[in-house]
């Protein structure tokens, strides 16, 4: 068979590939006769409401010189690790405003740090395609310096994310930019599974996010600049369990909704989204119209505890309190007082639900806890 053979008969498996992807969604779109916030309307269901002191700045942390780029709790809510371009990870004590720990790293090109479950070590990744961990009990070397206590080596590209697999901490489990995640174990620093790469149903571009299920740890959900999130179970490496599809640019966060059977996404086509990880389907999109033309990025997302406030950075600045049920926003923390005043590039919520905390190019991290009237949702 010639080239020109060839390259026709791609050519023709291509449309075919495509044409098929659009009659599935045409489908689905038939099968979806309503979405979260229609049917909650149609129930009569109430927006959530907030007031001026319902969710106030009441800690802002200084100390990075840098673009602060990650962010992670502690579960015991009381300490906050944050990784910036200043080539640092602090460790924040939440309730004071003290810094506990300054690390040097070894490449100062961070994208992501990690609490392990115990509060015990971090870990950290980025541009040199390692995760380095660090026991946050180890002595200082000679000049002051926290050491690196386990190099986890065998990513190609990158690392964007890493994450502990709750309740242990000799398990991360790591997304890069080679399109690939790996399940490393820190005892012996070696590749436990890799999901992905060669594998047709793995990710085709960067993964740039990962979220573990807080009810099933086998279980996670990647993010990827292929424009879908792809579900993981860790028992079965050579497959995506679903590929789930929708955003039209890079999806650049994923997180699990409380319960487990659902997650979010935040995307560069300005949108977050909510998909059921049992069917597959996309229940709710969380879009903001804009006066302007430039759409603002999502750059990172959180659920409240309950689930009926999804919390999403924007490039712009902002940070939308999203109502769930109703899909609609509800407080918008960039036009607050003491706002970050750059791109919000990460938020987490404390394990209690009671504490959002938001980090920004502007090098600032901010804790914002609800007050007023207003309990934990």
């Amino acid at each position: 068979m010639s080239v020109a053979e060839l390259k026709e008969r791609h050519a023709a498996a291509i449309e075919a590939v495509n044409d098929l992807r659009e009659r599935l969604k045409q489908r689905r779109q038939q099968l979806l006769d309503t979405d979260v916030a229609g049917y909650a309307r149609s129930q009569g269901r109430s927006q959530v409401t907030f007031g001026p002191t319902d969710l106030v700045c009441c800690r802002t942390l200084q100390g990075h010189t840098s673009k602060v780029y990650s962010l992670d709790w502690t579960p015991e809510r009381d300490r906050i690790v944050s990784a910036s371009l200043d080539g640092r990870l602090i460790v924040w004590n939440a309730q004071t405003s003290q810094k506990t720990h300054a690390i040097k790293l070894p490449c100062a090109w961070v994208m992501t740090c990690a609490f392990s479950p115990t509060g015990q070590s971090v870990a950290c990744g980025g541009l040199d395609s390692m995760c380095s961990i660090f026991n946050l009990n180890s002595a200082t070397d000679r000049d002051g310096n926290l050491p690196v206590s386990v190099t986890l080596n065998g990513h190609k590209g990158y690392v964007s994310c890493c994450q502990y697999v709750p309740d242990e901490d000799i398990h991360v489990i790591t997304s890069s930019g080679d399109q690939t995640c790996v399940l490393w174990d820190i005892t012996t620093g070696l590749r436990t599974t890799v999901f992905g790469g060669e594998f047709q149903s793995g990710h085709t571009a960067d993964v740039l996010s990962v979220s573990i299920n807080g009810t099933n740890s086998r279980v996670f959900v990647s993010g990827s600049c292929d424009g879908t999130a792809r579900l993981w179970d860790t028992r079965v490496a050579s497959r995506a369990m679903r590929t789930f599809q929708g955003h039209e640019g890079d999806v650049n966060t994923v997180k699990f909704f409380p319960d487990g059977n659902r997650f979010g996404t935040g995307s560069d086509d300005g949108t977050c989204r909510l998909f059921d990880i049992r069917n597959g389907h996309q229940l709710q999109v969380y879009y903001q119209q804009h006066s302007n033309k430039e759409v603002p990025l999502v750059t990172s997302i959180a659920f409240s505890i309950s689930g009926r406030l999804l919390f999403a950075g924007y490039s712009n600045g902002d940070c939308y309190v999203w109502d769930t049920l109703l899909a609609r926003v509800v407080l918008n923390l960039g036009s607050v007082q003491n706002s970050h005043e750059n791109r919000i590039s990460c938020l987490g919520l404390s394990a209690d639900g009671s504490s959002l905390c938001t980090g920004s190019w502007d090098t600032n991290l901010k804790i914002w806890a609800f007050g007023g009237h207003r309990k934990v949702i």
